[in-house]
């Protein structure tokens, strides 16, 4: 079962967390995960640059190790960075100790203040811990699904299109999973998201 925006009941298990800005200003924020990678990344950067748009790039430490020139650009640009772990560790499978080295380690690559959890997936006492680190904890409100294989581009534009609402942080990922996607809808996301008089905001840290 995809869920594209999550249930409430989610957002109340991890309290504290930034799911959505503000409701009443028709504004969205976009965001992309997994990278920097040279494949992917400098694309999404040359799509931003030509619709003139900032977004927020949880990137993954290993990553911004090995492609330092395209992580640098991102900065350069005026794109905010984020901490998503050094090596996009899922807490549920690896534990709590592999989890906070894995932050730390992108720490020392890059002072972020903001941290999305890789997956989404956190235990609800790590927020407390998590807030004593970072500014903000950053989830989302529309979660594309450009990673997913066994959906079409249009259903993924779907996911879009259907489900954004005033203040909603929508979910890309700049990796090679989701470039068959990516490619395709990232372009037509934005013109819609113009169309309908959206306007692109980068999340307050």
């Amino acid at each position: 079962m995809r869920i594209v925006r999550p249930i409430r009941l989610l957002r109340w298990f991890y309290p504290g967390t930034f799911w959505r800005g503000n409701r009443t200003v028709r504004t969205v924020y976009l965001t992309f995960d997994d990278g920097p990678i040279p494949e992917v990344t400098p694309w999404v950067l040359d799509i931003l640059k030509q619709y003139n748009i900032k977004a927020t790039f949880f990137c993954v430490g290993n990553n911004v190790e090995k492609y330092p020139q395209v992580f640098n650009r991102l900065i350069k640009e005026g794109h905010l960075v984020g901490n998503h772990t050094y090596n996009h560790i899922n807490i549920w499978k690896q534990g709590t100790k592999d989890y906070y080295s894995g932050i730390q380690k992108f720490q020392k690559l890059y002072c972020a203040t903001l941290f999305r959890p890789p997956h989404g997936k956190l235990y609800p006492w790590n927020v407390w811990r998590l807030k004593k680190m970072f500014k903000k904890i950053v989830m989302w409100d529309v979660l594309t699904y450009d990673f997913e294989k066994n959906i079409s581009s249009d259903e993924v534009l779907k996911n879009i299109t259907q489900n954004v609402r005033n203040g909603s942080v929508i979910v890309f990922h700049d990796s090679t999973k989701a470039w068959g996607h990516l490619n395709k809808v990232l372009p037509l996301s934005i013109e819609w998201l113009i169309k309908n008089k959206y306007h692109f905001k980068l999340i307050e840290n």
